[in-house]
């Protein structure tokens, strides 16, 4: 008899094989695996409680913690489905995400609840409101108090099938609404099968969770540090300062996060010296960094670094930029580079960059072309959205939108997103590696590039950055700066010096504000981007 391949049996497997062991630390509270399972068995009894059966939407506003955590296994039992949501969003972009996904329960952070409680009434399909860290002010259930009214025991769980929709994830809508990426228990069991194996997961580590548990890998960790036995420690705000803390009171092993989030933790390492006695895995996904930030990394921090690739429609990971073993004897800037680069494929994963007529680009690093996908993470679709799956899968390959290339041992690399990619005279430029290069001025704590009308060569690369502390330079030492390390085709055209760069709750630059930004300061407004 075949066993399906569903969530609920990771936490099944901690809890037989490590019940006392630590499994998550959460301020100043820690529950064991046998702990965290008794909440869950209590979660799901109370869900059903209040209807909640199999296929419907239980949604989830929260920060990184233990609610969070085991709201993931409380809804699979019932075969329900968890509506992660982010966080950074307002009111208006909740009202839409939970009518379009008919979600019937709604779970929600004390700290967040001014974010639904404007917005309450145009909810169509939440029938309950529960409310973790209640106060006496919000007239709401308190979620805690709650909980503690139903039984511990062992949940009879409903008839679960490895292909059914487990979760339902909202994409960050910059060219309309957001979409709902059906991931199914397969999905998300194959794929954590096949990441636990590359990123070297085991019974030892301790998982920080800096990344929001709604984000792409945020939701995905969860799993197989889970089925290992790992101990997770949530965070609710992920500031350098509270993930250095984090660290040294954990013992912390492993993390994942942006670029963005790695480089002010590189900024406050330089000023305050924190002590880690611990090896470290950080585990990157975003824009693929210059190789001299993987090397400040290894060496300041002495951090292993890992580069990984992937996106929500491919339960996410797809590639994985570690040193293979044949190349373990070159240079350490040689295995920079490579560890900079989005990867090769995780197993599970076949990933080819290919032309506009659908072949393959030649292996040579050079030439460019579209990134897609097909493997055992390939979402179901888009959540009451065909024509939009039809446009994303085709041919049962995932299209990402990312432009890559791909050298001859394997690794690809990204250097844009299609919108992003600049076209200059008739030249592909890619703004990764002109954000790249301006990182390696002493002055420019972070960068990111735009294209923009150019009266000759049509457009041309303009770069917003943001000066590290006390540090001043001008627009025309950028410029040159960037000719001398450039082609200069290649090379900025104009700076735009700001305060920060506008980023996702995980810390991803969005450029399309930055676009729209240029446009306004343009006086011209009809010409707004997505």
């Amino acid at each position: 008899m075949n066993v399906p391949l569903v969530l609920p049996q990771f936490l099944d497997r901690a809890v037989a094989l490590y019940g006392d062991k630590p499994a998550v630390y959460d301020e100043e509270r820690m529950f064991t695996y046998r702990e965290l399972n008794e909440r869950v068995n209590r979660l799901s009894y109370g869900l059903r409680d209040l209807g909640v059966q199999k296929g419907d939407r239980v949604a989830y506003l929260a920060p990184n913690t233990v609610e969070m955590l085991e709201g993931f296994y409380g809804v699979f039992q019932l075969g329900a489905v968890m509506v992660p949501l982010n966080i950074r969003l307002k009111p208006d972009d909740y009202v839409f995400i939970l009518n379009h996904s008919e979600s019937k329960v709604l779970l929600v952070d004390e700290d967040l609840y001014h974010l639904i409680q404007p917005v309450k009434d145009k909810l169509k399909t939440v029938q309950h409101i529960l409310v973790h860290y209640c106060s006496e002010e919000t007239n709401e259930t308190d979620y805690n108090s709650w909980l503690a009214g139903y039984p511990y025991t062992a949940f009879d769980r409903a008839d679960l099938d490895e292909n059914d929709v487990c979760s339902l994830l909202y994409t960050s809508g910059t060219t309309g609404n957001p979409k709902g990426v059906m991931l199914t228990h397969r999905n998300n069991y194959l794929h954590a099968m096949s990441a636990m194996h590359h990123l070297r997961v085991n019974d030892r580590d301790v998982y920080l969770h800096v990344l929001p548990m709604f984000h792409v890998n945020g939701w995905g960790s969860p799993f197989y540090y889970t089925a290992n036995g790992a101990s997770h420690v949530c965070l609710r705000k992920a500031t350098p300062a509270s993930i250095f803390h984090a660290m040294q009171r954990h013992g912390v092993t492993v993390l994942h996060m942006a670029p963005t989030v790695l480089n002010t933790l590189l900024q406050y390492h330089e000023k305050h010296h924190p002590l880690l006695g611990q090896p470290v895995r950080v585990v990157i996904a975003g824009s693929a960094p210059p190789a001299s930030f993987v090397t400040r990394v290894e060496e300041e921090l002495g951090w292993e670094f890992i580069q990984v690739y992937g996106m929500t429609e491919s339960t996410p990971l797809s590639l994985v930029s570690t040193v293979r073993s044949q190349f373990a004897d070159l240079p350490a800037a040689d295995q920079a580079r490579i560890k900079a680069k989005a990867g090769y494929p995780l197993i599970g994963c076949d990933v080819r960059v290919v032309d506009e007529n659908g072949e393959e680009v030649a292996h040579n690093g050079k030439d460019i072309g579209e990134v897609v996908t097909r493997s055992h993470g390939v979402m179901l679709g888009y959540w009451k959205n065909p024509e939009s799956t039809m446009d994303a899968i085709r041919d049962g390959w995932l299209h990402t939108g990312d432009m890559g290339t791909i050298d001859e041992d394997g690794y690809i690399d990204i250097v844009d997103r299609k919108k992003d990619i600049i076209i200059s005279g008739g030249e592909n430029i890619s703004s990764i590696e002109v954000e790249g290069s301006l990182y390696e001025h002493p002055a420019v704590l972070e960068a990111a590039v735009i294209a923009v009308p150019h009266e000759k060569w049509g457009e041309t690369p303009h770069a917003y950055v943001v000066l590290r502390e006390n540090q001043t330079v001008t627009e025309e030492e950028i410029i040159a700066f960037s000719r001398e390390k450039l082609a200069h085709f290649k090379a900025v055209t104009g700076v735009t010096f700001i305060e920060e760069l506008p980023k996702t709750a995980s810390g991803k630059i969005q450029k399309v504000h930055l676009r729209n930004e240029y446009w306004q300061e343009q006086g011209m407004t009809g010409r707004l981007v997505n």
